[in-house]
């Protein structure tokens, strides 16, 4: 039986990227869904003519746009096996995405985080803020829930049936340390493979401001000091 996958990338304002994104995904997937998220630039038309199936989100968050990927994919008649989740900005390699769905295919692991480990990032791709956040935010994931988690990487990859039923509701910037928690508390297996990482093409709509840093870093710890207390 071959394993379905199907790719959900969130995309805003990422016209001079989004096609190399589509373009360096392995053909084990299936399909490739392309989310614009309320973009101003091409990123919807460049996206159709690399051969994605776009979707429009106008409601604007990262949150919201991968919810409307998943609502997509439920109305279909067929279900994936796997879903991976991937940025539209060229920051991660695309093609690790065999590797990064290995464990689940291999292993039968839930749920498997591609890891920006320092030996394989390119200089500059994460800010000392995004550095720290993921510090800061994984240490108290170890220390509240015992986790392993280093990262919290956008590049992951889940069991579809695992993900419906984490009953995802983040809207913005929470979406991954959301599934993580939730990964937790439902005792998912999971693991992290190291991943190469580099400069992203164009502006970070978190990272590269300090309003999109602060409300970031807010809204995971947040969600980490709820589920603390739970």
């Amino acid at each position: 039986m071959s394993i379905k996958i199907k790719v959900i990338i969130p995309a805003y304002n990422e016209q001079d990227s989004i096609a190399n994104v589509i373009n360096d995904i392995p053909k084990i997937v299936e399909e490739i869904i392309v989310v614009n998220n309320n973009s101003s630039d091409k990123t919807e038309e460049n996206a159709a003519k690399a051969g994605a199936t776009v979707l429009t989100e106008e409601r604007k968050g990262y949150g919201y746009a991968c919810l409307k990927g998943m609502d997509y994919i439920a109305k279909k008649d067929t279900r994936p096996d796997i879903i991976v989740f991937l940025d539209g900005d060229y920051s991660d390699y695309p093609e690790q995405l065999s590797a990064l769905v290995q464990p689940i295919i291999e292993n039968n692991i839930d749920f498997v985080i591609g890891a920006r480990v320092k030996e394989l990032r390119e200089n500059g791709s994460m800010t000392p803020q995004q550095v720290f956040g993921n510090w800061l935010a994984t240490f108290l994931m170890k220390l509240f829930f015992n986790a392993n988690f280093t990262d919290l990487g956008p590049f992951r990859a889940i069991k579809y049936q695992k993900l419906l039923a984490l009953n995802m509701e983040d809207k913005t910037y929470g979406w991954t340390v959301e599934m993580q928690l939730k990964a937790l508390k439902q005792k998912l297996t999971y693991t992290e493979i190291p991943m190469k990482y580099r400069n992203r093409i164009g502006v970070s709509k978190v990272s590269g401001t300090v309003k999109g840093s602060i409300f970031a870093g807010i809204k995971i710890l947040s969600w980490i000091f709820k589920y603390s207390f739970k």
